[in-house]
């Protein structure tokens, strides 16, 4: 291992601790003495994917990651679930033991997952995966997600703008607007008529 600091080839191991992703170690260099994290996964044969239209592709995490995070844009996850998707989908992969899998089979894995996760996303991915072709579509698949405990309305999941707790905080304080008060023209307006006027018009009847 190189540092990346002097490019010296020998370093040392400091720390080794256990990660989702692999193996994460803290490394020091023996000339420089500067310390880096370097992360170690297991080597898999490569796995290749079955495309519908007959082609044969390497399987690519970075893929995977990149469609899931399309799908998961803007959403309240924690951090960090989405790479977690990624890694489980590519464990389920591997354990299987065989050179091939179909885009179909990470596709369906991909949409167990996220239907678990966040229900806009499953939508979202589902969408492009499943070629929805008109509205009629979509709203299947919201009525399926619906039937399995999932309700896909806008209040599911969906985090309201601001807290009703922190809204009280902003508006303490704050008193109604007080009443507008008339101008000269509109108390000219308002204003009683004259005593001679009244009996003018007293007269008029």
């Amino acid at each position: 291992m190189r540092c990346p600091f002097c490019s010296y080839a020998e370093t040392k191991v400091t720390d080794s601790r256990d990660a989702d992703e692999g193996i994460r170690r803290r490394r020091e260099c023996l000339s420089c003495r500067q310390r880096f994290t370097t992360m170690e996964r297991a080597a898999h044969d490569a796995l290749q994917v079955a495309k519908k239209d007959g082609r044969r592709e390497t399987f690519s995490r970075e893929k995977l990651l990149a469609g899931l995070r399309k799908a998961c844009e803007k959403r309240p996850l924690p951090a960090g679930s989405v790479e977690a998707v990624a890694d489980a989908i590519e464990a389920d992969l591997h354990r299987r033991g065989v050179p091939e899998v179909s885009g179909t089979e990470i596709g369906e894995l991909v949409m167990a997952h996220l239907r678990e996760l966040d229900h806009i996303a499953y939508i979202r991915f589902a969408s492009v995966y499943r070629e929805f072709a008109d509205l009629t579509d979509l709203e299947r698949e919201m009525a399926a997600l619906a039937s399995r405990g999932h309700a896909p309305g806008p209040g599911a999941g969906q985090p309201t703008l601001i807290d009703e707790s922190e809204l009280k905080t902003l508006t303490r304080g704050v008193r109604a607007f007080p009443a507008r008060r008339r101008g000269p023209a509109a108390r000219k307006q308002s204003a009683p008529a004259p005593r001679a006027a009244r009996k003018r018009a007293r007269r008029a009847r």
